[in-house]
């Protein structure tokens, strides 16, 4: 059964904290065994009390490593892979299958070549259709697609040209795509197959992992690929500006004595919780903790509603929140939500389920519908430092590789490292993981521990790795020094990129005068007139060195109406820069960068342009 494991996706993985937390009252890092009952029911798992004593007997004493009656997170993490994989498999599944909505896929594409049997959720994708049905309604190029049927399977099916999909991207982040690059009329499979991949790679250059994920899954509309990367997309427009820097409001969640920088480390997910709990303490509710339990009676949210509604334009009627049947007060609740225009993503069903992503994103959106912040003073926002552009990509790029948890904040999570030896391991550098201090850290000594990860990636960086770290020590990378943070990221970036040279070029060692020698003969060979001294050059702010590149490695990609050549203003070389990475994401080269690194010419950034171009290249010829 070894080659029968399932891997926790990071969205499941998020689901399981949430649930380990909810039992784990007393923040002790662990739960003991008669509380598994209690802690698969909270990871939606509901197991009979018979079958759940089998487990123990059978399982838990796998699962617990230590022999001492008790499962830390990655223990149950470790359980839930073996309940999927092992003898009780099957009443598992079922159980799984069993909780409202879940549909599992039958026949043999449902099932992996690892045994693994995929299921999705009929409320998630019921969501996802009403808000994509909302979001284009008006878009003219999605009129034969929009608005899809929720009840049916009309969303798997109408992704298929991939035109909906690079719209999603730019709905959630936009101009990420230049519309010019997306192939709207006489589709054929091959000009389909280009929008997918400008969808699928320019979800990635926004922080979306999609490793996994090809044209083909897209085309043959596999349920449980498309839903997730749908929700990472939606996730990252909802969640864009529940950031300090850009909603300077968000300083009124400070609580006494909090410093700014305390309140600029939580992620979106625990700055919406402190949002909901900040307007439920004004209105004399008790707080919540989670999106799931918490909100399943719906009261909550009734004085949620009731705090953010525009007090002299709408009234939030309370005479549902008396109501007997939690069913039913969900039902008048969401009609006070739409009231605001904010009855998105969870249906009454939902609410008393409890089901955490789908709150979460009803939430975001009353956040961003309706923040009912007030300005705080006496705080300068120009001495707030935002996050860069170089920064971004950075962060976007690690996420993309499906790191966890998630990097919100580029410098303060990295703080422990983690993150840090997990892209060690995608540019193969070996990490000893016994070595390597995993949470949860404890309040005494938990900092030290962090400080040990610090060094140790450090160590490996300069020993392993033969990066050039002088002058870097692992207390700032625990500090979070933007400057040595920064030094160390980008050449975990630049080791993952010229890997993939390597890779192409049978192992032959890469550097910045391989790739400039590459671009420069390329372009010569196909007679074009430009070329480059460096990734300094001046010449490549007008993109146009990039987008010769692009024609000469994919004739007729480049529409050569859509560029401009003389007399380039800076409007003119930003249009072509977006241009050129969106032909470029479209031909198959995974590009991070943005277009403002080439109108500036940012070399870190543009090196990784022409780096992936060399790529795209050289597979080509392979």
């Amino acid at each position: 059964m070894a080659n029968n494991t399932i891997t926790i996706s990071r969205e499941e993985l998020e689901e399981l904290k949430e649930a380990f937390k909810k039992v784990d009252i007393d923040n002790s890092g662990y739960v003991n065994d008669y509380e598994l009952h209690d802690l698969l029911k909270e990871a939606s798992v509901p197991l009979p009390g018979y079958k759940v004593r089998e487990i123990i007997e059978k399982i838990f004493s796998a699962a617990d490593r230590n022999k001492d009656g008790k499962i830390d997170f990655e223990e149950f993490v470790g359980l839930i892979q073996d309940l999927k994989s092992k003898e009780v498999s099957r009443t598992f599944r079922r159980s799984i299958n069993r909780r409202l909505g879940i549909t599992a896929l039958g026949g043999t594409s449902s099932i992996s070549s690892q045994g693994t049997q995929h299921s999705y959720s009929d409320e998630e994708k019921v969501a996802f259709v009403n808000w994509i049905n909302k979001a284009l309604k008006d878009d003219q190029d999605c009129a034969h697609l929009v608005p899809m049927e929720p009840s049916n399977n009309s969303l798997f099916s109408s992704l298929r040209d991939g035109i909906l999909l690079c719209k999603m991207v730019n709905k959630s982040q936009p101009d990420t795509i230049d519309e010019r690059a997306i192939n709207k009329k006489k589709l054929t499979e091959f000009t389909i197959s280009e929008n997918i991949n400008l969808a699928l790679n320019s979800a990635s250059a926004i922080g979306c992992t999609v490793v996994n994920i090809g044209s083909h899954d897209i085309k043959e509309g596999k349920p449980h690929l498309v839903l997730g990367l749908l929700w990472q997309i939606i996730k990252t427009g909802l969640f864009a500006d529940i950031e300090i820097s850009r909603n300077e409001a968000l300083i009124a969640l400070l609580n006494d004595g909090e410093q700014l920088e305390e309140l600029m480390k939580l992620s979106p997910e625990e700055l919406l919780l402190r949002w909901v709990n900040y307007h439920l303490n004004n209105a004399g509710w008790h707080p919540i903790s989670n999106f799931s339990h918490d909100i399943k009676d719906s009261r909550a949210y009734f004085y949620l509603l009731k705090e953010i509604a525009p007090k002299d334009e709408v009234l939030i009627d309370f005479s549902g929140f008396h109501e007997n049947s939690d069913l039913k007060r969900a039902n008048y609740m969401l009609q006070e939500a739409d009231k605001l225009g904010c009855r998105q993503f969870v249906t009454p069903s939902d609410v008393v389920a409890g089901n955490p992503k789908l709150n979460l994103a009803f939430v975001a959106n009353l956040f961003n519908m309706y923040p009912a912040l007030n300005k705080v003073n006496g705080y300068d926002m120009n001495l707030i430092e935002g996050e860069t552009n170089e920064e971004r990509t950075f962060r976007n790029w690690m996420n993309s590789q499906g790191v966890s948890p998630y990097v919100n904040h580029l410098f303060s999570d990295l703080t422990d490292a983690l993150v840090i030896f997990q892209l060690y391991d995608r540019i193969r550098v070996p990490v000893e993981w016994s070595r390597v201090n995993k949470p949860p850290f404890s309040v005494l000594g938990g900092h030290m521990k962090r400080i040990e990860n610090c060094n140790y990636a450090v160590d490996l960086g300069k020993r392993r790795a033969r990066f050039s770290l002088v002058g870097i020590c692992g207390h700032d990378l625990h500090e979070g020094n933007r400057t040595l943070t920064l030094a160390l990221v980008w050449q975990l970036m630049r080791r993952y990129t010229l890997n993939i040279l390597s890779d192409l070029g049978e192992g032959e060692k890469v550097d910045d005068r391989t790739i400039i020698n590459w671009v420069n003969e390329t372009l010569a060979n196909a007679n074009k007139t430009t070329f480059i001294h460096s990734f300094k050059d001046y010449s490549i702010s007008t993109s146009l060195p990039v987008l010769d590149l692009i024609d000469a490695i994919a004739p007729k990609a480049i529409n050569p109406d859509m560029v401009k050549r003389e007399n380039l203003s800076e409007p003119d070389k930003l249009k072509n820069a977006k241009y050129a990475l969106s032909i470029a994401r479209k031909i198959g080269a995974r590009i991070y960068a943005l277009p403002d690194d080439l109108v500036e010419v940012k070399p870190r950034m543009v090196m990784t342009v022409f780096a992936c171009l060399m790529g795209r290249g050289l597979n080509k010829l392979k």
